[in-house]
């Protein structure tokens, strides 16, 4: 039997924790389909923004970091949460691109917009592609943050690709989006 559905509505909620950069919540909700709900806990994050850089030399800069929740190395491209003062998710993404690389970009371009949880998280990731990279700076990194900035092919970054040897999801889709963009995969 089909019924329509409807969206869920927050009847009450409360929180579990603050951080800087998250916040547990706790909600009651009533579902569509007129049942309550509780808990259903909810983690609230500032938005984020990542970027597949391109230098004018078309060689794409990665980054390499260790992944401490996860015990393993990470092959991953520029990204970072939305600063509380930035409106323009392409703002983030230039910013994030200097501060992790060193590298400007003449065009950026924004080739994606995805939920990374969007049954326990509130926020987006927008995805960019950036084009005309240049080495402009050095590079400015938080106090959380120690990577090692790699220059790859294009035929390099996708055979990481086909080989599974980009482990973060979120990453993995901001590449395929600007591949996609590039004219270099067809979906």
């Amino acid at each position: 039997m089909h019924h329509e559905l409807k969206p869920w509505q927050q009847l009450s909620y409360d929180y579990l924790h603050r951080e800087a950069w998250f916040n547990l919540r706790r909600d009651r909700v009533l579902k569509g389909n007129g049942e309550v709900m509780y808990p259903y806990y909810v983690l609230e994050y500032t938005h984020w923004a990542s970027v597949f850089p391109v230098t004018t030399e078309g060689k794409v800069i990665l980054l390499r970091q260790y992944r401490y929740g996860l015990g393993e190395w990470s092959i991953e491209v520029p990204g970072g949460i939305m600063d509380p003062h930035e409106t323009n998710p392409a703002d983030s993404a230039r910013r994030e691109l200097q501060e992790e690389t060193g590298y400007s970009c003449a065009e950026i371009k924004q080739v994606a917009k995805i939920a990374p949880n969007p049954a326990t998280a509130n926020n987006w990731m927008y995805s960019f592609l950036a084009t005309g990279c240049e080495l402009t700076h050095d590079q400015d990194l938080d106090s959380n943050e120690e990577l090692e900035v790699l220059l790859l092919s294009m035929g390099d970054v996708k055979q990481l690709l086909r080989d599974n040897k980009i482990i973060q999801a979120l990453h993995t889709t901001t590449m395929f989006y600007a591949l996609q963009a590039l004219g270099d995969i067809n979906i």
